[in-house]
C-alpha cells in the first residue's frame, strides 16, 4: 500500500541507537511504518526542511506533523495506537523517568564503552568526518584517547546499572515491568543493541548478568513491526500536500506565560542545541508544538517534549 498522510514515517538510520528504541516500540505495538533513511552526519537538507534545524535522529513524520525526540515520538504513538500499551506495570509516569535515565546516564556510559573500546580500530562511525560532525553536535572535542582511558571506568558504571535490571528480573518476570514488554524494555535495550552492532566486545559488561542476557534475546525477538522503505523526497512530498490537524490550545498553567501565536524558539538542553523557531500552536506540561514553513514542505507543525528542551519567546 502506498504511503499517505496517515502513515508513520521514521526518519532514521539502521545503526542509530535512539531509532532502535522507537523501532522496538513499533514492534511492541505491531505497527506498519516507513523507514526514511537519513545520513549519519550532516548535511541533512531534507530533515532540516521538515524540522527547521533539529538534526538529531530519529524524527517521526505523520503527514505535516513532525515529532522530534524519542520521548514525543513514543507519546504520540501511544496516543494514536493505545493498544497494546507501552505502559504495562503501573509505570505510566515512571516509564518516562526510566527513559531519561537510559537516555542520559546509561547512554553516556555506553558511548564511552563503544568509542573508547574501538579507538584503535577502523569503523565508519569513528572516521574523521564522523568525529568532526559529533564535535559540532556536542560542542565538545571528540577525543578518542580520552574515551579509551575512560572506557574501563564507564564499563564499571554500565555494569552497575545493568545489575539493577538483573535484580528487577530476579523474580522470573520475562520483561522489566512484568509479563509484557513496554517502554522500560525499549529504553534499556537499545543501549545493548548499539554495543552489539558497533563494538560487540563491550558486551563483556554482561558477564554474570544471565537474566539480562536472556531478557535481551526476548526483546530482540519482538521485532520492529512491519517495515517499508521510503525515499526522503517521497516523505517531503507527503508533508507538502498534507495539513496538520493540531488544534490551537492555550495552557493556563504555562510557567512563563507563552501562548498560541507567540513566536518561540525551541532547543535541546543537552546537545544538538540547534534553535528551531516558529509560532506556538499548543503546549502542555509534556509537549510544545510550533508551526513553521519551508518552501519544500509548506506549513508543518513541529512537536517537542518539554523535558529535555527549552522554550523561549523569540
Amino acid at each position: 500500500m502506498p504511503a499517505n498522510a496517515n502513515s508513520i514515517i521514521l526518519h532514521q538510520y539502521d545503526v542509530s541507537p535512539f531509532s532502535e528504541k522507537v523501532r522496538v516500540v513499533l514492534g511492541i505495538k505491531g505497527l506498519e511504518w516507513y523507514a526514511c533513511d537519513e545520513p549519519v552526519i550532516m548535511p541533512k537538507p531534507e530533515l532540516v526542511a521538515l524540522t527547521g534545524g533539529y538534526r538529531k535522529i530519529p524524527v517521526m513524520q505523520i503527514g505535516a506533523d513532525i515529532y522530534c525526540d524519542t520521548q514525543i515520538i513514543i507519546r504520540e504513538l501511544e496516543r494514536r495506537f493505545p493498544s497494546p500499551s507501552v505502559f504495562v506495570g503501573g509505570d505510566k509516569g515512571l516509564g518516562w523517568g526510566v527513559g531519561i535515565w537510559t537516555d542520559r546516564s546509561i547512554f553516556m556510559n555506553t558511548v564511552t564503552v563503544v568509542f573508547g573500546g574501538m579507538a584503535d580500530g577502523a569503523n565508519e562511525l569513528a572516521n574523521e568526518a564522523f568525529r568532526k560532525d559529533r564535535e559540532a553536535l556536542t560542542g565538545r572535542p571528540f577525543d578518542a584517547n580520552a574515551m579509551k582511558m575512560g572506557a574501563p571506568m564507564m564499563a564499571e558504571q554500565l555494569r552497575a546499572q545493568l545489575d539493577w535490571v538483573e535484580s528487577q528480573l530476579a523474580d522470573g518476570r520475562p520483561f522489566i515491568m512484568g509479563e509484557r514488554p513496554g517502554i522500560a524494555d525499549a529504553s534499556v535495550y537499545y543501549n545493548l543493541a548499539f554495543i552489539r552492532w558497533v563494538y560487540s566486545a563491550g558486551l563483556k559488561v554482561l558477564d554474570g548478568l544471565s537474566r539480562v542476557e536472556a531478557w535481551e534475546k526476548r526483546v530482540t525477538a519482538i521485532g520492529h513491526g512491519t517495515r517499508h522503505e521510503m525515499s526522503r523526497n517521497e516523505a517531503l512530498d507527503i508533508a507538502l500536500h498534507a495539513v496538520s490537524p493540531e488544534l490551537t490550545h492555550r495552557d493556563p498553567h504555562e510557567p512563563n506565560g507563552i501562548q498560541p501565536g507567540d513566536r518561540v524558539t525551541v532547543m535541546a538542553d543537552d546537545y544538538g542545541r540547534d534553535p528551531i523557531q516558529g509560532e506556538l500552536v499548543s503546549s502542555s506540561a509534556q509537549h510544545v508544538a510550533i508551526r513553521r514553513s519551508d518552501p519544500r514542505v509548506g506549513d508543518v507543525v513541529v512537536h517537542f517534549p518539554r523535558t529535555g528542551f527549552f522554550v523561549m519567546k523569540s
